[in-house]
């Protein structure tokens, strides 16, 4: 199948044989307060092999481009009046000028019965277009715009739409494990409180929610046996967590109080045995609760027994809970990092979109935005490695890039193959 692509070009010098093509494709005005990319060319007559017709005299040429089973790459058909002339008979030479100036340059050789250009065409197929021919000492030039995927949006609507860049470049990539469990009380910095000799409840100081320092009276009993009344003191600093007496009643076997130091607490992640495994002391945990709280942490320490229905592992997390955000009996889902990866080239996955087959970032040059067909690797749920497709350094937008896929939807500059 022959296919069809914008392209906009720039000279390339001249001679033998060599060739390219690119077709045009019109733009639009944009949201955004954006601009036509470039003034728009209107439709251009198709031949025989639905390429772009060039005219200059009797001399037409017919660019393709072929991309059935194999690079994309040009194919151009010479016609003289109309008629098929042996490709061998006309010299060729293509250039396209990229956005921010990089220029690709194409020659072209004979077979069967057009001329085949030496060089893939990398997408995006959107560039200035600059074609020489040669024929019988004859020299006619053809220049035109054929963009796709791009667009203009002034700074400062772009700015108040939200839209956010930055450099592509070098990243971690981390490969994670995903877990559910459930935040609960720092039992190292908690205690339960039991009456040391059973006896009549004289007073009691604290209620839940209280905040009590370590060695603070909290009540006091009057023992059964002395009758001689004793202190009941914390010996920890922290909050009132339930409270079971009153004053009156007579003590009995369970605890008076329970408290609990909430400045830190621990996550008890549940993990299955192919996840067990690759779990480990020390590795960085990323937790969120149901209401979107996030907090980061580390395994403290694996627990050594399995529970004997799910055969989960508990992965015990030290969080530090300052702010107090977390309330003990919390259902986190968290990611635990198993494994980093330095890689040269990457890119946020909050800046992807999908454009025709590919995924895409949209790249910024002074103010114009720019589609970039990526080849992709390795990624997280921050960021993808990216193996071709943008240069590093380039900037490409990280937020709302939806907004610019929008845009260049409306222009109807889409790839016409």
């Amino acid at each position: 199948m022959i296919k069809q692509t914008l392209l906009v070009a720039t000279i390339l010098a001249v001679g033998g044989a060599g060739a390219l093509w690119l077709i045009n494709r019109p733009t639009a005005t944009h949201a955004l307060g954006g601009h036509p990319a470039a003034p728009a060319a209107g439709e251009y007559e198709r031949g025989p092999h639905r390429g772009r017709m060039l005219r200059d005299g009797p001399l037409a040429l017919e660019l393709t481009v072929f991309e059935d089973g194999v690079p994309p790459h040009y194919r151009v058909y010479a016609y003289v009046d109309d008629k098929p002339v042996a490709p061998q008979t006309v010299g060729l030479a293509v250039a396209v000028t990229r956005l921010g100036g990089k220029v690709d340059k194409f020659g072209f050789k004979p077979e069967q019965d057009y001329l085949v250009g030496d060089g893939v065409l990398v997408e995006p197929h959107s560039f200035d277009v600059h074609v020489v021919a040669n024929r019988g000492g004859k020299r006619s030039e053809w220049k035109f715009a054929s963009y796709e995927g791009r667009t203009r949006i002034e700074p400062a609507s772009a700015e108040a739409s939200g839209i956010k860049t930055e450099p592509a470049g070098p990243a971690t990539i981390n490969e994670t494990v995903e877990v559910t469990g459930r935040i609960g009380l720092n039992m190292d910095r908690s205690a339960r409180i039991d009456a040391r000799f059973p006896g009549l409840v004289r007073e009691v100081r604290k209620l839940p929610g209280d905040r009590v320092e370590a060695g603070e009276v909290i009540a006091t009993i009057e023992s059964n046996e002395s009758l001689q009344t004793y202190a009941v003191k914390s010996p920890v600093s922290g909050t009132v967590l339930s409270r079971d007496i009153n004053v009156g009643a007579v003590t009995g076997n369970g605890p008076l109080f329970e408290i609990g130091d909430l400045s830190t607490l621990w996550a008890d992640l549940r993990l299955f045995p192919a996840d067990a495994a690759r779990v480990k002391v020390g590795q960085a945990v990323s937790l969120r609760t149901v209401d979107g709280t996030e907090i980061t942490g580390s395994v403290q320490r694996i627990l050594p027994l399995a529970d004997a229905g799910s055969q989960t592992v508990v992965a015990r997390v030290l969080l530090d809970n300052t702010d107090q955000k977390l309330r003990p009996g919390q259902v986190v889902n968290a990611s635990i990092i198993v494994a980093s990866r330095e890689v040269p080239l990457a890119v946020k996955v909050s800046g992807l979109q999908a454009f025709r087959d590919f995924t895409v970032v949209f790249a910024l040059v002074g103010d114009t935005y720019e589609v970039r067909m990526l080849e992709l690797g390795q990624q997280d749920g921050d960021k993808v490695e990216v193996l071709g497709g943008i240069e590093p350094g380039e900037r490409y937008v990280t937020e709302n890039s939806f907004l610019i896929k929008a845009d260049i939807d409306k222009s109807g500059a889409s790839h016409d193959h």
